[in-house]
């Protein structure tokens, strides 16, 4: 068994003790997505977007209980209300990914904050707290792309492609997010 399936494994069975422990609706909804593995908060956070009926990028009281329901977690209407209050940080009546998906992430461990904060200085060569295309020429090969490859791309398009998909999901604008800090590479990790 590769050393990643037993992570994942462990990280399951520790999940499920967590599950029948937990007082917390946060932490049981946390600790049913970890039950699902390693995976198992960037699936609730697809999932996020097909609970979204009227597909407003937000979710209101209604679809998330149907969303907790139909992902399988086992809360009463007391908790789920409980949780999405908790979880509505602006008290507007609707959860945005971005407060849903900061809520549900666990908190990082000074030693997973280090290792995030020595790849953030590997890839920021300029050293101003920013990664940007520039930065990325000197760490990110766009060599092996099959559009570079075929001269369909030139490599700062590759490079603006890449920094594309750590675009906020659902609530693209066109722009391209050219600097990042190292807290958003985190965030980015849990979602792709």
């Amino acid at each position: 068994m590769a050393a990643t399936e037993r992570q994942n494994n462990e990280l399951k069975m520790k999940a499920k003790q967590q599950m029948m422990t937990a007082k917390d609706p946060l932490e049981k909804l946390r600790a049913a997505c970890l039950m699902r593995g390693a995976s198992g908060i960037k699936g609730f956070s697809r999932s996020f977007r097909i609970m979204d009926d009227d597909e407003s990028h937000t979710l209101d009281f209604k679809e998330f209980k149907k969303g907790i329901h139909d992902y399988g977690v086992l809360m009463d209407d007391a908790e789920i209300q409980q949780l999405f209050q908790s979880l509505d940080k602006d008290g507007s009546g609707n959860l945005s990914f971005d407060e849903f998906l900061k809520a549900l992430r666990p908190p990082m461990s000074n030693g997973r904050k280090d290792l995030v904060n020595k790849a953030f200085m590997k890839l920021d060569k300029s050293g101003d707290g920013v990664i940007t295309v520039e930065d990325l020429k000197g760490v990110y090969n766009v060599k092996k792309h099959p559009k570079y490859m075929n001269g369909e791309w030139t490599e700062e398009q590759v490079l603006l492609k890449f920094l594309e998909s750590f675009d906020t999901p659902n609530e693209s604008d066109g722009k391209h997010m050219i600097g990042f800090t190292w807290q958003s590479v985190y965030l980015m990790r849990m979602i792709h």
